[in-house]
């Protein structure tokens, strides 16, 4: 399977493999500092170190080799316009990991349920993950709200996971398995 040509597509979202070009046209949207609010990273110093990042992301593989890198910049189908962004890493015990993005102004219209719940059909029909996994910051409740109602369990609570922003975060891990 050639990773870097995976496009996925839903009715209203097309999810484009991620490379360096995006940068540009991520760059404004991912610019917002009030989405960071449960991440310990900060907004892109600019377009060319986002590309930078991109370039990296685009062989697909963790620099090991172990790991599948899988990222798509989501756009509405019938426009140019980009609404966010999905990330997944299949590892080499067969587990996926989920994380998701979505710009303010596409934030609450469905857009985060319907590129995650392809993406997450996607690790485990194409690659046959044994699950899905999402860590989540105990005070986002959106995120948690959208992976419970994906069926994703919560399986534990990880006390001190990270610190940024001059706080401590606690996180959840959810995790969705295919039924057999």
């Amino acid at each position: 399977m050639e990773l870097a040509e995976t496009i996925l597509s839903t009715p209203r979202l097309d999810l484009e493999p991620l490379l360096a070009r995006h940068a540009a046209l991520l760059f404004a949207h991912l610019s917002d500092a009030a989405l960071y609010t449960y991440m310990p990273h900060q907004p892109p110093a600019s377009v060319a170190s986002l590309a930078e990042r991109y370039q990296r992301l685009e062989s697909r593989r963790s620099t090991d080799g172990s790991d599948i890198w899988l990222n798509w910049a989501v756009r509405l189908a019938d426009s140019e316009e980009y609404v966010g962004y999905v990330q997944a890493s299949i590892e080499a015990d067969g587990h996926a990991m989920l994380a998701y993005f979505v710009f303010a102004p596409f934030q609450r219209q469905g857009y985060a349920m319907e590129m995650c719940s392809k993406v997450r059909d996607y690790l485990l029909n194409a690659f046959a993950a044994s699950s899905v996994y999402a860590l989540i910051d105990t005070r986002n409740r959106a995120s948690i709200a959208l992976v419970e109602k994906m069926g994703f369990q919560r399986e534990a609570m990880l006390p001190n996971a990270d610190h940024f922003k001059g706080a401590s975060s606690d996180e959840y891990r959810y995790r969705y398995a295919k039924s057999t």
